[in-house]
């Protein structure tokens, strides 16, 4: 029962919280006359003891005291005697926990953004390097368009720009106090909670003590936010996989990004990346099992809820170091733009040009202009050439309208140098976007 019951050797990472939240609720104790001054004050000198204890020592694991919440009340009471006793007047270990936790997931919502902004900087700064570089863009992972690579780089910009104001929602949503909802029904002592939730930094105490202690949405959120950033992540990291192997050729992970084989001295694999979109399986998998946990759980506390820290913490944990890693993968990557022009080039892929062109300057239909532009692309698959060498007479052979035509510029960088629409590929629209997120940065 003592090893089931005890969840020491995870919720110790809240001591930080649950120290500040004691200092918090033994001042307002003081304050409302509920304990003497001379207690409150011995209190918190107490707790601050501690708090210089466990920085520099760590924070031992006495599985008999079954959590962290014990463990600072027992050391409390070796240093200052009964007065310990009373900190625990007009409040449960409900909703110290609970109040615990959202302090913890609010400074990890202000952490994540930290970590997603370094990972945008490092994108707009190699876009900015790439704003012209052209590669090719892909639907079905077979060459659709061309593209600058600035452009598919500031795509995951944007990515992480939607990340970040999630997780600025949910510090927001969670900013609300549990502290003083006692075990479940509030408490009959004068307690002061709007003075504790101030003192912790938050908005204003939760309007229903029932909510307060058994309310885990602001988890739950949480992890739904690292599980898309983490997807994201994912998504990039299978780009750089792909990028990196010999068949596309687009990139070189330089040595401290990428790992040897044990047999094969020539490899060089892309095990950060392979890391990245491995972690992404298992924040999605914390993420379901919170809310299998909570699923079915009546109001208002349940032991099931101790489960709630372990996923939340080892999903933040592994969203923190796939970023740290993405961050410096993006910053340090070899890009091999000659590589990637020459496969832009290929497949035909400025074949939407050429139906645009026929649909602006000719007035064609666009289901008549695609049939036109295929029999073109059937032309060149027989010659063997692309389509920026099609001559007026080539089209005229395909439909008589167009043999004197003055041909548009069928070339990759024509292609991504007219795509001049809002948020497209043009170098100038590029070069906006980055300004724009320069100044989002504040960089």
């Amino acid at each position: 029962m003592r090893e089931i019951n005890a969840s020491i050797p995870v919720d110790k990472r809240l001591w930080q919280q649950d120290i500040a939240g004691s200092i918090a609720h033994a001042a307002m104790l003081g304050a409302q006359g509920i304990i003497t001054a001379e207690d409150s004050a011995a209190i918190i000198a107490g707790l601050k003891t501690i708090q210089q204890e466990y920085a520099t020592q760590g924070v031992p694991e006495h599985i008999e005291l079954e959590d962290i919440h014990m463990q600072v009340e027992t050391r409390l009471r070796e240093l200052i005697g009964d007065a310990a006793g009373r900190l625990h007047t007009a409040r449960s270990r409900n909703d110290q926990v609970a109040t615990d936790f959202r302090l913890w997931v609010r400074e990890a919502c202000h952490e994540m953004d930290r970590a997603l902004k370094a990972l945008q900087v490092a994108l707009v700064d190699r876009a900015d390097q790439n704003a012209d570089s052209i590669m090719p863009g892909f639907t079905h992972l077979q060459v659709a368009q061309p593209v600058t690579l600035g452009h598919h780089l500031m795509a995951y910009y944007e990515m992480a720009k939607r990340d970040r104001s999630r997780f600025a929602d949910c510090a927001r949503r969670l900013n609300r106090s549990p502290l003083g909802s006692a075990a479940l029904a509030g408490t009959s002592f004068p307690i002061d909670r709007e003075a504790t939730a101030s003192a912790l930094g938050f908005d204003g105490p939760t309007a229903n003590s029932m909510d307060g202690v058994s309310d885990r949405d602001f988890a739950v959120e949480y992890l739904a936010c690292a599980a898309q950033a983490a997807i994201h992540l994912s998504r990039l990291a299978e780009e750089i996989i792909l990028w990196a192997s010999q068949p596309f050729g687009f990139i070189k992970l330089p040595d401290q990004w990428s790992t040897g084989s044990s047999i094969m001295p020539q490899k060089r694999n892309p095990d950060a990346a392979e890391l990245v979109r491995g972690h992404c399986g298992r924040i999605i998998g914390a993420f379901t099992g919170l809310m299998i946990t909570m699923k079915g759980l009546p109001l208002t506390y349940s032991k099931d809820m101790q489960d709630d820290k372990a996923p939340l913490f080892e999903a933040h944990d592994l969203l923190d170091l796939s970023l740290a890693a993405m961050t410096g993968m993006i910053g340090e990557v070899v890009f091999n733009i000659d590589r990637m022009r020459a496969v832009a080039s290929t497949g035909f892929s400025t074949a939407t040009d050429l139906a645009d062109w026929l649909v602006r300057e000719h007035g064609v239909p666009f289901r008549e202009a695609h049939h036109i532009t295929g029999a073109a692309v059937k032309l060149c698959e027989a010659r063997g050439g692309e389509l920026e060498l099609l001559t007026a007479a080539d089209l005229g052979g395909i439909d008589p309208r167009l043999a004197n035509a003055q041909l548009p510029d069928l070339s990759v960088a024509g292609s991504v140098n007219s795509r001049t629409s809002a948020g497209g590929t043009a170098p100038l629209r590029v070069k906006e976007a980055i300004a724009a997120a320069r100044k989002e940065l504040g960089s």
